[in-house]
Order: C-alpha cells, then structure tokens, then sequence
C-alpha cells in the first residue's frame, strides 16, 4: 500500500472531473468502448486473485471464470446496471462475481447429479458445501486489499512508463530499488547512490519526484474510477490508508 499521500501537483485534493462508469452509460460506442476497457485493467488482476483466494479456483480456472464473469456484464450490461449511492462500485462487482461464482457451481452440481450417483455424493456435494462456506474469509476486506494492490501495480507500470518516456530512467531506478525490490532489507540511500553512480542527495531528490508522480497517477485513476469527490476520497483512503 501507498502511506503518504500528496494531493497534486497544485496542492489540493483534485475534483471528479471524468468517470469510467458514467462512461458505461454513454450513448457514444468508443465512450464505451473505452471506459469498459478501464475497469478490466484494474479489476481483471483482483478478480482473479479474489477467486483463486476466496473460491479456491487454480489458475486455469480463475482466469477463465474471470474471463466468462466479463463477457456476461458486458453482454447484459451489469457495469451500467451499478447505482451510485447504494454501495461503492467495487462492492457491487464483488457481489455480482460472488452470485457469478455460486450461480456456476450451482450449474456444475445439478449436471454431476444429473450423471452417475458416485459423481453427485462424492463430487458434487463436497465441492458445492466447500464453495457456498461463507464463513472462511471476509470477502469485502479481501477484494478490497486486491482491488487496492490493482490499483497501485497499475500506477507503478505507468509510472516507469511515464519515467521511461521523459528519459527519468533513473528516477524510477531509485524508487524501484527503494520500494519495489525483493531483498528483505532495503539498500540505504548509499548504497543506492553507490550502485547508480548519483549523489545521496540525488537519491533523495529523484525518489522524491517518483513518489509524487506516483501519487498524482493513483489518484487519477481513481478519479476515473469514482462518480463523486466523496467516493473519491473514501477510495484513496483505502488505497493511501491515511484520512485526507
């Protein structure tokens, strides 16, 4: 997660200016088009993580349930069902995926009691009583830790992309060899300095800068994401873990 948080670039919190789910509902087919593939970029990854963690489901599985959950709320127009001020937008597409998940199994159990009486008591049953379980793991504080990490592993592509493109190759160096390296303790700002032949205090200066684009992309994305300054702030309260 993300723990501090800097507004934008002005200072102030941003205003909603654009949202990807009013964009469900436009009449426009690219506004569509677009918006749709907004919101598969940032729940595809928590949506299969979520079913291989709270439903079980293998890889192979997880990616094709993910897959057929997206066809069928394109083909009905689930996303553009969502209301607004009856829960956040990615509470209601947890709930959909949950009814989306036990409606299958449900499927699945009612064709292995349709075969052999050893499939329906020895598969099915135990399969259909391990799936419905809702007592294992709370679901709304799981999607909402994937749906959070979406977001911030989204931001962090963008960001080397954006670094990439201004020729800040090195500033995203050092934030990388900050906070996204896999050495259990973090290098110090020497060694950092060391390795990439800089100053301590260009360590500082280019981390500092990171850090800031990184901030300003999360929080436009979420501002694409939310249809309210409110919702807006509750969602990067989620993200940041701070109160704003």
């Amino acid at each position: 997660m993300v723990t501090r948080l800097e507004s934008d670039r002005n200072g102030r919190f941003p205003t909603t200016q654009r949202s990807v789910l009013r964009g469900l509902r436009s009449e426009d087919p690219l506004e569509r088009s677009r918006s749709l593939e907004r919101l598969a970029q940032t729940y595809w990854k928590p949506i299969f993580n979520y079913l291989r963690l709270r439903w079980h489901k293998d890889v192979a599985e997880a990616q094709e349930i993910t897959q057929e959950f997206f066809v069928r709320c394109i083909g009905k127009g689930t996303f553009a069902s969502y209301v607004e001020d009856r829960a956040r937008f990615r509470t209601f597409v947890r709930m959909c995926l949950d009814r989306f998940v036990l409606d299958l199994a449900r499927r699945e159990h009612a064709e292995k009691r349709g075969g052999t009486r050893s499939q329906s008591v020895d598969v099915g049953t135990a399969e259909w009583e391990r799936i419905a379980d809702p007592a294992t793991l709370d679901p709304e504080a799981l999607f909402e830790a994937e749906w959070a990490r979406s977001v911030v592993d989204n931001a962090v592509e963008s960001l080397r992309a954006a670094c990439v493109q201004k020729g800040k190759d090195i500033h995203f160096r050092v934030f990388e060899r900050v906070h996204l390296a896999s050495d259990p303790t973090k290098p110090s700002y020497a060694a950092i300095a060391n390795e990439l032949g800089i100053s301590i205090v260009d360590v500082t200066n280019r981390l500092s800068y990171a850090r800031r684009e990184l901030r300003a992309i999360i929080l436009e994305a979420l501002r694409e994401l939310t249809t309210s300054d409110e919702e807006l702030r509750n969602e990067a309260r989620t993200v940041f873990g701070i109160e704003l």
